[in-house]
């Protein structure tokens, strides 16, 4: 009987009509590649369990299992405004041990001499004050502890104070030191914009334009640990510090018990922002060196906070990724994210910058037209090889992501066509039907398989692949086919180099009707060569 089936016996003796069904070739692969954000959750206010993933499908759960105004319900706000269209998870951690909540002080010191709005941004959040010229200063305080109050989504808290007059305090909802990136600030759209502090008011804000004193990291062993063996593709990780990146990229890593290591093949991708001077910047970049992390550089002077930035960044890599892993992110723009100010001179990196930046390690952005945020450059931290030379193997974003587009798809094939076969030399003789293969069997899927992905514009130089593709049977272990798998990734538009030759006039014309030089004047002249 040289038909393998696998479950009906080849002995039967009961008539008559009998079926086996066989998935093995009709199956495609399925694409199940969530997001999941990363950050700290209010304990006393949310009803999710720390430490362990939920799926979320709005904002409104998002505050119900994080507590509002909580670093990990921002930073939903900010992927639901990018992407409403892809599965997330979010990842509630707790505060770690001892850790202390930032805190700031508005001070108003000289009421205003007529009416106005008082425009305040908390961490990128407008809260409008209107005040009166009758107002006194502790009036004014009220009125913007009243304001804030008001915004229950905020990620402070406000407290009026009459020692001194006129003092408001505001405390970060979460503790943390990632509450040292909430900005406070006047008039961000500023007077082309209708923002004008109302004449006569004096106020003051905190020193450095942010609050202060938040401590403390969370430790993420026990949030690691609970991700099991779910595919979680694309990670929002709001901390830079290096025991938060090295669990995490320990985690997507490609040693053995890593993502991206032969044991698990899960695979998937760690985005991050970090916000500092374009030095200083330059600086840490030289100190991070991995592939699977792409942590984007942003400037001192954006109201937004790093977690948002983060949020956003994977909201809009996820979405364009899940539908072609191996386009460019270039000009994705980062909604409802606020770039430095565009009236505050030397605020926002410049093409040098940019540049520098990318050489080193940090995800770049840009100003689009709307002057909001967009992806200028998805660049990983990764610069350097096992010997320390520079190498750029695992530079862009895309790479990683259309390999791993790539190895399902055969992990696919292969497990669905062969996952109980027989296995001989090539040249055996064996009837129709039998589910044996050979690597020469084999050798043709893998071909066919790719000439797939070049149809889908992931790879590319089919006839290159085939003839450096190698499938031999294992020397020592009969049971073992080996693969030299060589794929040519598909590369992205990112430069578009011109040179501009130009001319004042050129000397001869040329006449495509008859295919050859003619003169000034438009007459043919034989002394002229045809071309």
């Amino acid at each position: 009987m040289p038909i393998s089936f696998s479950q009906i016996p080849a002995d039967l003796k009961i008539p008559l009509y009998w079926v086996e069904v066989d998935p093995s070739m009709a199956g495609l692969p399925v694409l199940g590649l969530p997001a999941l954000l990363v950050g700290a959750m209010i304990s006393l206010d949310g009803d999710a369990t720390p430490n362990v993933p939920i799926a979320v499908g709005s904002q409104a759960q998002a505050d119900a299992h994080f507590g509002q105004g909580s670093e990990l319900s921002r930073m939903f706000k900010a992927y639901f405004a990018n992407n409403f269209a892809n599965q997330v998870y979010g990842l509630p951690v707790v505060p770690a041990t001892g850790a202390v909540a930032a805190t700031g002080t508005i001070t108003v010191t000289t009421p205003p001499t007529d009416a106005g709005v008082i425009s305040l941004y908390i961490g990128g959040e407008l809260v409008a004050v209107p005040v009166a010229p009758t107002d006194t200063v502790n009036d004014i305080a009220n009125a913007i502890t009243d304001a804030i109050s008001a915004e229950d989504d905020l990620p402070v808290t406000a407290v009026a104070g009459t020692a001194p007059a006129g003092t408001v305090t505001l405390t970060c909802r979460f503790l943390g030191v990632n509450g040292n990136d909430i900005s406070v600030m006047l008039n961000y759209y500023g007077t082309i914009g209708g923002e004008r502090t109302p004449p006569g008011l004096v106020m003051t804000l905190p020193a450095t334009g942010m609050l202060s004193g938040g401590t403390g990291v969370p430790n993420f062993a026990n949030a690691i640990s609970n991700l099991g063996e779910k595919i979680y593709e694309y990670v929002a990780l709001p901390y830079t510090d290096s025991a938060s990146l090295m669990a995490w990229e320990n985690e997507y890593g490609f040693e053995d018990t890593g993502r991206w290591g032969w044991m698990r093949q899960l695979y998937g991708h760690i985005f991050s922002a970090k916000r500092d001077t374009y030095p200083n910047l330059i600086t840490w970049g030289n100190t991070r060196n991995n592939g699977v992390t792409s942590v984007m550089a942003i400037e001192p002077a954006s109201p937004s906070p790093i977690y948002e930035w983060a949020a956003a960044y994977t909201s809009k890599a996820q979405r364009a990724l899940v539908n072609d892993p191996a386009r460019p992110l270039q000009t994705l723009t980062l909604n409802q994210i606020k770039l430095a100010p565009i009236d505050l001179a030397g605020s926002r990196f410049n093409a040098v910058e940019w540049q520098g930046l990318a050489e080193n390690g940090l995800a770049t952005q840009k100003p689009g037209s709307d002057n909001q945020p967009m992806i200028s450059r998805e660049t990983t931290t990764y610069q350097l090889n096992l010997y320390g030379n520079p190498d750029t193997a695992y530079e862009l974003v895309t790479t990683l992501a259309t390999l791993a587009r790539l190895i399902r798809n055969q992990k696919q094939a292969i497990t669905n066509k062969f996952p109980r076969c027989k296995l001989a030399d090539d040249g055996t003789r064996f009837g129709p039907g039998q589910v044996i293969v050979t690597p020469s069997v084999i050798k043709a899927e893998l071909i066919s398989e790719y000439t797939m992905d070049a149809y889908n514009g992931l790879v590319e130089n089919t006839s290159d692949f085939v003839a450096n593709l190698l499938v031999e049977r294992d020397t020592i272990d009969p049971n073992r086919i080996n693969v030299l798998y060589p794929p040519d990734l598909i590369n992205q538009l990112r430069v578009f180099a011109v040179l501009a030759q130009f001319r004042l006039q050129y000397n001869n014309l040329i006449d495509p009707t008859i295919g050859a030089n003619i003169g000034q004047t438009g007459v043919f002249n034989p002394a002229l060569p045809a071309f």
